[in-house]
């Protein structure tokens, strides 16, 4: 895995670029020079663990022919403070299901992304985070 991260402006305003060419913004707050024109990089760890967690969600249930649903995540998280790096200490993930999908499976699912299969959870709890979730379905 290769990915290139370059700056395209006289701020803080990066692209990062994998290797098929995708790509994401980052860019600093306000508050630290910035121009909030992209994600920060701390928030980029909670789009990951959101995408993670979502692709181990959604294959479970897909191998359990339990489709379609549609599913939302929504994350918050309190950092450490008073330190040189202030690493995630809270997350909290909000699954939010909707279609014909039985709440405990779902809830299943999720368990099993979140403590056993997301690497991106594993490597944040690894570091000191400590991360719960709810689960939320809605036909």
């Amino acid at each position: 895995m290769k990915i290139e991260v370059h700056r395209i402006n006289s701020d803080y305003k990066l692209e990062a670029r994998n290797e098929h060419g995708n790509t994401i913004i980052i860019d600093n707050s306000k508050a630290a020079g910035g121009n909030e024109e992209g994600f920060r990089p701390m928030q980029t760890l909670l789009a990951a663990l959101g995408g993670c967690s979502s692709m181990d969600v959604i294959s479970i249930l897909k191998k359990q022919r339990l489709e379609p649903f549609g599913l939302k995540i929504i994350i918050e998280g309190e950092r450490e403070t008073g330190k040189d790096a202030n690493l995630w200490k809270t997350i909290h993930a909000h699954f939010l299901f909707t279609g014909d999908l039985p709440k405990e499976k779902a809830e299943r699912a999720v368990q099993l992304s979140i403590e056993k299969y997301c690497s991106v959870s594993k490597t944040l709890t690894a570091a000191g985070a400590k991360i719960t979730y709810q689960v939320d379905v809605h036909p």
